[in-house]
């Protein structure tokens, strides 16, 4: 399998050299590609020691007239010949470049030629990932299918700390290789995603709500369109774009998330109910808002639905992955969870962490399956973590298949 290594300029730029050689310990031939800026951090004979191949650093390489004609149609055949290009770290100037179509050095102008999988690791200062230009530019690139890689968070080296690391090279050699293997596994499957948390009201103003950000749930829907699924995502109140490709209802209570789910519940053949629903709600909630007074106010709240209880005892031959956020018994919640619950399979993680799981890019889970086995996942961005899933569903449905 042949993939094309784009570097580009920043302080991260050292770490793409770990990159091809994970790459290349898992089979793939690299053809590295350096920028400019690239090339002020990390010099190319590093990745041509490293890979055994010639850098690319320039559109225009050679003095005389026929290198020059040789190389001018260089990025057409280097686009050719690659499955994958991999951009690691990706800056916000070639994101902006990709974005947008310009094409001014090698790897913008093989980017336009290219017509295989994209995957994107950005690095860069948090205010720079955080500015609404660059996650413009993010959206256009999700929407047009390419793979992006969220940056980590931590003390970058500009000394602030937050989102803006480059992951590991390992987990990006890790999702390259899930990208290069075309994986399809879920053409033919429909899937129903419940993602984000409820609002309950208590009043016209306030409700009762949860952390959850909704990210696990929206990575999960990415991942299944990636494979091949059609998806429809249920979504609670969440700050996030639609994901690419798949079908998304907006609700906001378990009421009528619960409604959504039944209703679209015939066509599914796999059901992900990793949505943070309420427990309680207010039923006949006030119209008018209710006023604070000295005196203490008692509220009374009712059972919310139990939307994975009723989908679990009309499941048919569907699989059912639920999800358990839990803060002790990880293990034991989980289990009680995947029997009563009637579920294949538990995504089950501790919240207690402040640095994974609601709100965060990351995540750390166990999968709990219904024949007995634990298979702890490592921390990892979500969307890492969700192939990782899915790669655990693909077992469960060759085994249903089977013994149909």
């Amino acid at each position: 399998m042949n993939v094309v290594l784009g570097v580009t300029g920043g302080i991260a730029a050292y770490k793409a050299a770990e990159l091809a050689r994970a790459l290349m310990e898992r089979g793939f031939s690299v053809q590295t590609v350096m920028t400019a800026g690239a090339q002020q951090f990390v010099r190319p004979l590093t990745f041509a020691a490293l890979t055994g191949k010639k850098v690319i650093t320039s559109l225009f390489e050679g003095s005389t007239g026929e290198d020059v004609l040789a190389s001018s149609v260089e990025h057409i055949r280097v686009a050719q010949e690659n499955e994958v290009l991999v951009v690691a770290p990706a800056s916000a100037d070639v994101l902006a470049k990709f974005a947008y179509g310009l094409a001014d050095d090698f790897l913008t102008t093989m980017y336009l030629a290219f017509t295989g999988q994209v995957v994107l690791a950005p690095a860069m200062n948090t205010s720079m990932w955080n500015h609404p230009a660059t996650q413009e530019n993010i959206r256009t690139l999700r929407e047009r299918g390419h793979r992006i890689i969220e940056p980590a968070e931590g003390l970058l080296a500009c000394g602030t700390t937050g989102p803006g690391r480059l992951p590991e090279p390992e987990l990006i050699a890790e999702v390259v290789a899930s990208v290069a293997a075309n994986r399809h596994d879920l053409e033919g499957e429909t899937l129903l995603i419940t993602a984000g948390p409820t609002q309950e009201p208590l009043d016209p103003v306030r409700y009762i709500s949860n952390r959850s950000s909704g990210k696990m749930g929206y990575a999960l829907a990415e991942e299944a369109v990636s494979r091949g699924a059609r998806v429809i995502l249920i979504s609670g109140p969440v700050h996030l774009p639609a994901p690419f490709g798949a079908e998304l209802i907006r609700v906001h209570t378990a009421v009528e998330m619960r409604q959504a789910v039944m209703d679209h519940l015939e066509p599914a053949t796999i059901i992900v109910k990793s949505a943070a629903v309420a427990d309680y709600y207010r039923p006949n909630a006030p119209r008018q808002k209710v006023k604070k007074t000295p005196a203490l106010l008692s509220v009374e709240l009712e059972p919310t639905p139990d939307i994975l209880a009723e989908v679990g005892r009309n499941k048919g031959d569907r699989l059912l992955i639920g999800f358990a956020a839990e803060t002790q018994n990880l293990t034991a919640e989980a289990r009680r969870k995947c029997e009563t619950k009637n579920c294949d399979m538990v995504v089950a993680n501790l919240v207690t962490d402040q640095s994974i799981g609601f709100e965060s890019d990351l995540n750390e889970v166990t999968l709990v399956l219904r024949n007995g086995e634990t298979i702890p996942l490592e921390r990892a961005p979500k969307r890492a973590v969700a192939a990782r899933i899915f790669d655990a569903i693909g077992k469960l449905r060759l085994a249903l298949h089977a013994t149909r």
